[in-house]
């Protein structure tokens, strides 16, 4: 921080204690000194910082809100009516251990001391102004925190109905807007950061390992599409093979197909020459045989004939002689 940022924050302290001081209201019976000799009395090394002596008058206005019967602590009953009614939790078992430990009655300086050791208190202006976008969602705000240089230390400021600090400091006129950052704001200051604040690092090292892992499944994801191509061709060049094979197969069997039906055919042809042939044989024997017959009886008339003339020469002569 440069110089004019501190000495532009010590005139905005210096306001906000004025302005505080003329927000108290009237016939209280603790006074300016009465306030400041009670915080001396509880944290003398910060009892003349003004922007602590803020600080704590918030705290105390919070511990007076709690405390209904302003016996000066806060007992189990008071802080779950409280809870309750105020900040409508309806199970404020969890937060009662958070609040009270083993102390079942807390005062003023219990409550500014817890404050104290909280880890809100140490806060930096980032840090708020993030507490300020995602556990309030109000992001809207942001440069006037920024300009303002909220830190942790102011958070007790934004818990208390303080109509200063809200409309002219930071001129936030919406009245839902009022009560949405005061109900967070003491939700933080008496129970501490909220889990998306408290653990920032594991949600660094939760998205980190989100991202590698992220990132891992990509690539895995291209390995396994790039292989899963691969193969796809693979297989499409078996499944062409496999069809070329197939239609092979088909033409084989058709010409197999083809070649048995022609097959047949010479078959049955076969048979049929066989049979005309065994047909044409059985008729030539027949006319060899008619033939034969035929032959044989042209021979036997032929002697017949010749024995004939022979007798028909023997009786020629015969009369011849006679003659």
């Amino acid at each position: 921080m440069d110089l004019r940022s501190g000495v532009a924050l010590w005139v905005l302290c210096g306001f906000l204690l004025q302005q505080g001081r003329g927000e108290r209201p009237p016939g209280s019976h603790l006074d300016e000194t009465a306030i400041a000799a009670e915080f001396c009395r509880i944290d003398k090394p910060l009892c003349h910082d003004e922007d602590e002596q803020l600080s704590f008058e918030a705290v105390r206005n919070i511990h007076k809100q709690m405390d209904d019967d302003a016996n000066g602590n806060v007992d189990v009953e008071e802080s779950d009516e409280f809870l309750r009614e105020d900040l409508n939790y309806h199970d404020p078992t969890v937060k009662h251990s958070t609040f009270h430990g083993e102390d079942k009655l807390i005062s003023v300086e219990d409550l500014w001391k817890a404050w104290k050791t909280s880890e809100v208190y140490n806060w930096t202006v980032d840090e708020v102004v993030q507490w300020l976008i995602t556990y309030v969602e109000l992001p809207q705000y942001e440069e006037t925190f920024r300009k303002l240089q909220l830190s942790g230390h102011a958070m007790p400021r934004l818990a208390v109905n303080n109509a200063t600090m809200m409309g002219s400091v930071l001129k936030m006129t919406d009245r839902s807007h009022r009560q949405k950052l005061q109900l967070k704001a003491l939700d933080t200051v008496l129970f501490g950061p909220p889990l998306l604040t408290r653990h920032n690092h594991l949600k660094d090292f939760m998205l980190v390992v989100s991202i590698v892992i992220g990132v891992g499944g990509c690539w895995f994801a291209y390995i396994q599409n790039r292989y899963s191509k691969e193969h796809m061709k693979k297989m499409m060049k078996d499944l062409e093979g496999l069809h070329r094979a197939e239609q092979s197969l088909h033409d084989l069997q058709e010409r197999l197909q083809k070649a048995q039906e022609e097959h047949r055919s010479v078959e049955v042809e076969k048979v049929h020459l066989e049979k005309k042939l065994q047909d044409e044989i059985s008729i030539a024997k027949q006319e060899a045989h008619r033939l034969r017959e035929l032959r044989e009886g042209t021979e036997n008339e032929l002697s017949r004939q010749k024995y004939a003339e022979q007798e028909l020469e023997q009786r020629r002569v015969g009369g011849q002689r006679l003659g």
